[in-house]
């Protein structure tokens, strides 16, 4: 009789753990045992050799977190597996069991190393164990049946979460006396005196570049409770630790004739034990700590006195030419400093960028490149996204029947840059919805009894081609089809030519030629460069440190710098009579003042100076006033000589001494008298279609006759 009265805990094994020894009695033993063997883990698992000193690792951290009334500790499968490796496997083998276990070993060891306790807080809280690994992780695809309560690693994106809820542990009954009629159950449930926990699923994508060609991707419910609620947002990239399991299927309604799903099937979920949120992968810059060590290393970089031109030639370093944009770009994707003002209003420091060009401008090839590069990315495509895809959609959660919110890619962009291409080709009434986006950077959205506002505080980079496909240079401002309240919210607008130069196309055709034949571009571009994972914890690091300010030096020389432009703007409206398609406004001012706070956030200044002002200045010039001022033969000095301008006015003056108000011309006949007069036909085309655009001419009978109005 010597194990009768043995306080042994009977259980029976649920999934049937394959051999059936080890019941009553030696069951028992064998998880006192166990359990034994966790607690020495606990307090006697040491890091450090006895010369350099060593730390007991897990007692330090469960008294850390205890008295800062966190009740969890994070337990690394490795450090158990070199404690004693038969236990990391019954951990890896049978988790629902040996993970119960290792949390009351956890207690036990709470218990001693925080005693005394002070008054009032005498009883020990439950201690939560999380698991991590650093084993491959298994494809979610690779999850069979033979899995099943096993411990797996797996990875991918939260796609939704659902709200954290209470649900009970301990249920406190209650027994219905007093009856006379003994119903079948006589209790009732008290709610306020059972204790909860907080609990939570999620779900779990597999990671796009794990999906097979033309297959979808396949997707796993995970369930979280305790201290693991609220760790992620969907949208994040994470790698889970978790129990395998299964739970019978929802009950769902046989339409007609067909049965229910059979007995025993079972559907499958994730009992989630550790999470770990990855920084490294497309879209998701290294938002992670900087060690001292890389700081120092960074710190070194700002301080290089060209690291500016070194940041520019980092920026896509296989794209030959497009130095400015480049440099645009690097901006871009630093940005300015977000100011609150005190009235509450705030104004933005994101700096939005337009790229209108030819085809073949590698356009497409720099947006994805800042995809990648910047914290937080997300590339979408003008055709292919409606206005609800890139604000905000409120749809109908499947689950509870009510309303819920969500997200499009300028508000998952949040905190980084949105890139469109083929902006051009977007829905005139989809690009409004980016209007309030891109100037207030927020989303206000009133629908469906849902009113709120939601934060996109996103840098936008399009791209686009002109209207007929090609820029036409005899066009000028038909080429740009965009409208004016549009264009005013770009800081930077770069018109980028297909340019034919002999020498330039030899250069350029050398460095694709390279490209295709070695993966390593022109020799001389490699020095000075910055390798993509530096450059990345770079802008993360300095978009986090940093926030300069405008010195008042630059501050005054910008004002003067801001009237001339205005007046070089207006003094081009009066030559041609006609408004620029690219206004001039406080806004390109303020664009401006973004572009220096850029460039000096890339040295890690505290103010900008007048150095960052005339760069700034500069690339503000070759971009959007080149592109205002472009096309028509404009009046501007270094656009047009004067001798154009004054043989343009003498033409229009011969013209209208021609023929009289009212009088009708073919226009072969002017074309051919003008050209006898020995003017070049495309000054000539020039005025009839200046006085076209007044409303001082008119095309008759099939374009062929014109007729003089005014």
């Amino acid at each position: 009789m010597s194990g009768f009265d043995d306080p042994g805990v009977y259980y029976s094994d649920s999934f049937g753990g394959g051999d059936f020894e080890g019941r009553g009695d030696e069951g028992g033993q064998k998880r006192i045992q166990i359990k034994k063997r966790f607690r020495e883990f606990l307090r006697q698992f040491r890091v450090g050799t006895d010369r350099t000193g060593f730390t007991y690792k897990y007692r330090d951290e469960l008294k850390r977190h205890y008295t800062l009334g966190e009740y969890w500790v994070e337990v690394e499968m490795e450090d158990l597996a070199s404690f004693d490796e038969d236990l990391s496997d019954c951990l890896y083998k049978l988790p629902t069991e040996n993970l119960s276990l290792l949390e009351e070993a956890a207690k036990e060891v709470a218990d001693e190393v925080t005693r005394p306790r002070p008054v009032g807080e005498e009883t020990i809280e439950d201690i939560q164990v999380m698991l991590k690994s650093d084993a491959h992780h298994a494809s979610i695809r690779n999850l069979k049946s033979e899995q099943v309560s096993r411990l797996v690693k797996v990875h991918g994106i939260i796609i939704s979460a659902t709200a954290v809820r209470a649900k009970a542990t301990r249920v406190c009954l209650h027994e219905n006396a007093g009856r006379v009629k003994c119903p079948v159950d006589p209790y009732f449930i008290i709610p306020d005196r059972c204790v909860c926990v907080d609990f939570q699923t999620l779900r779990l994508q597999e990671s796009p570049d794990a999906v097979p060609h033309g297959e979808l991707p396949r997707h796993l419910q995970l369930y979280c409770d305790r201290y693991l609620c609220d760790r992620v947002v969907p949208g994040n990239r994470v790698t889970i630790m978790g129990i395998y399991s299964i739970k019978k299927m929802a009950a769902t309604k046989a339409k007609g004739k067909e049965k229910g799903a059979g007995v025993g099937i079972r559907a499958s979920y994730l009992r989630v034990v550790g999470i770990q949120v990855d920084t490294e992968g497309a879209g998701r810059g290294a938002t992670g700590s900087v060690t001292p060590q890389q700081e120092e290393e960074l710190r070194a970089l700002a301080a290089s006195p060209d690291v500016y031109a070194s940041l520019a030639r980092s920026l896509a370093p296989s794209i030959y030419g497009s130095d400015d944009l480049k440099k645009a770009i690097t901006c871009l994707l630093f940005g300015g400093s977000r100011k609150r003002l005190p009235d509450g209003l705030t104004r933005r420091g994101d700096i939005n960028l337009l790229m209108l060009g030819d085809p073949g401008t590698a356009k497409s090839q720099l947006l994805k490149f800042v995809e990648r590069c910047s914290p937080i990315g997300v590339y979408t495509s003008g055709k292919g996204s409606s206005a609800a895809g890139l604000t905000a959609s409120v749809m109908r959660d499947p689950n509870t029947r009510g309303f819920i919110m969500e997200g499009g890619a300028m508000v998952l962009a949040d905190g980084g840059v949105v890139c469109i291409d083929e902006f051009d080709k977007m829905r005139e009434d989809d690009r409004v919805a980016i209007h309030e986006a891109m100037e207030q950077q927020t989303i206000s959205i009133a629908k469906a009894g849902i009113t709120t506002t939601l934060n996109s505080r996103c840098s936008v980079l399009a791209a686009a081609n002109s209207v007929f496909g090609r820029w036409d240079d005899t066009k000028g401002e038909d080429n740009i089809d965009f409208m004016p309240t549009i264009l005013s919210r770009f800081d930077m607008i770069f018109i980028i030519k297909d340019q034919h130069d002999q020498q330039r196309d030899m250069t350029l055709a050398r460095h694709v030629m390279n490209v295709h034949l070695s993966a390593q571009t022109q020799t001389e571009g490699v020095e000075g460069e910055i390798p993509l994972a530096t450059f990345k914890k770079y802008i993360a690091y300095a978009r986090a440190k940093c926030g300069p300010r405008l010195s008042a030096a630059g501050a005054e020389k910008l004002k003067n710098r801001y009237v001339v432009m205005r007046s070089g703007a207006r003094e081009h409206e009066r030559e041609t009579d006609k408004r620029p398609s690219i206004p001039i406004t406080v806004r390109q001012l303020e664009a401006v003042v973004r572009i220096a706070e850029s460039l000096a956030k890339m040295k890690l200044q505290a103010v900008a100076g007048e150095e960052e002002v005339d760069e700034a200045l500069r690339l503000f010039q070759v971009s959007t006033l080149d592109a205002a001022l472009s096309g028509s033969l404009s009046g501007v000095e270094g656009f047009t000589t004067q001798e154009d301008q004054e043989m343009i006015s003498r033409i229009e003056k011969q013209l209208k001494r021609r023929f009289a108000i009212g009088s009708q011309v073919s226009e072969h006949s002017i074309i051919q008298d003008f050209t006898k007069q020995k003017y070049p036909e495309h000054a000539i085309y020039k005025v009839l279609h200046l006085m076209l655009r007044r409303g001082e001419l008119q095309h008759r009978m099939q374009r062929k006759v014109l007729y003089r109005v005014k």
